[in-house]
C-alpha cells in the first residue's frame, strides 16, 4: 500500500466544491481545510505509487479548481 498527503492549492472561492468533490473520490480517506500557502490537504491510500501519482494526476489535478498540488509520500510501519 502507498500513503500520500496531497497539499493542493485552490483558485480563489473554489475551495469548498473542490473539498466536496475530494471526499468523493474512493482513494481519498481524509481531507482537511488548511489556512497558509496550501488550502486543503488530502490523505489517499493506493494500491502502490505508480497508482497513487495517477490518481494526483487523473483525479486531482483534473478538478476545476485546482491550480497547483504537492505531493508528499508516506509509509506505514
Amino acid at each position: 500500500m502507498a500513503i500520500g498527503f496531497v497539499l493542493i492549492k485552490t483558485a480563489p472561492i473554489t475551495e469548498r466544491e473542490v473539498y466536496k468533490i475530494l471526499e468523493k473520490l474512493p482513494e481519498v480517506e481524509e481531507v482537511y481545510s488548511l489556512f497558509g500557502e496550501f488550502d486543503i490537504i488530502a490523505k489517499i491510500r493506493a494500491e502502490n505509487f505508480n497508482t497513487l501519482g495517477q490518481v494526483v494526476v487523473d483525479k486531482i489535478r483534473s478538478i476545476d479548481g485546482v491550480e497547483d498540488t504537492k505531493t508528499l509520500t508516506g509509509i506505514e510501519f
